[in-house]
C-alpha cells in the first residue's frame, strides 16, 4: 500500500504514515468539535450517546467533564474540545459522547466517554483518501492526528484517540491541573 509520492520528512512522522497505511480501506466517524471537523476510526468506538447527566469531579482541568453512569459502570467523560488545546463544549441538542475503548499500557481496557458537539456520520476511506499528517499548519498538536482524509470535498484530521487520551498523559495533565502554583501540596 503507498501513499502518495512525497517524501515522509515533508509530512508528520514515520508512526503517522503508518497510522495512515492502517486505516486505508476503513471507516471513519467524522464529528464536530467546536467549529471544525475531525474523524476518528469507526473500529474504536463502541457506541454513541445522547448527553445524560455528568457529575462533575472537583479540581480537575477543564478538558475532564465528569464521570457518567454507563449501564452501572463509571466512565470518565473527557471534552475533546479542551483536550485539543480549545474552549470546552457547551452542551446543545446535538452534543453527545461518543464510547470509546481505550487500551493502556499493560493490556487493559479503559472505556471513556468523549464529549463532541455533533456526530454527522461514518464514511468509507480508501488509500488514496489519506494523507499523512503535515510537520506545520494544523490547529492542534500533530502527536494527536494519526492522518488527515479528504471527506466531503475537505481536508478533515483524523484523530489519534490512543494519543489524544493516553492514559498517563491525561493522569499527568490532572496532577499538574491539581497543583497549585507556588508548590504547596493540597490535602
Amino acid at each position: 500500500m503507498t501513499l502518495p509520492t512525497a517524501p515522509l520528512s515533508a509530512f508528520g512522522s514515520a508512526a503517522a504514515g503508518n497510522a495512515a497505511d492502517r486505516m486505508a480501506g476503513s471507516q471513519l466517524l467524522r464529528l464536530a468539535v467546536g467549529p471544525r471537523m475531525y474523524a476518528v476510526p469507526i473500529e474504536q468506538v463502541r457506541e454513541i450517546l445522547k448527553v445524560s447527566q455528568l457529575t462533575v469531579l472537583p479540581l480537575m482541568p477543564a478538558f475532564v467533564r465528569g464521570v457518567m453512569n454507563l449501564r452501572g459502570a463509571v466512565v470518565p467523560v473527557i471534552d475533546l474540545g479542551a483536550r485539543l488545546g480549545g474552549p470546552t463544549t457547551a452542551l446543545a441538542r446535538r452534543t453527545c459522547v461518543v464510547i470509546v475503548e481505550q487500551r493502556s499500557g499493560d493490556g487493559s481496557a479503559q472505556t471513556l466517554g468523549v464529549l463532541v458537539d455533533a456526530v454527522h456520520e461514518v464514511v468509507d476511506t480508501g488509500e488514496a483518501d489519506l494523507e499523512p499528517v503535515p510537520t506545520l499548519g494544523t490547529e492542534v498538536d500533530t502527536a494527536f492526528l494519526a492522518a488527515m482524509a479528504r471527506l466531503r470535498g475537505e481536508i478533515v484530521p483524523v484523530l489519534a484517540l490512543d494519543r489524544v487520551l493516553d492514559e498517563e498523559a491525561l493522569a499527568q495533565a490532572i496532577a499538574t491541573h491539581a497543583q497549585p502554583a507556588d508548590g504547596a501540596r493540597l490535602h
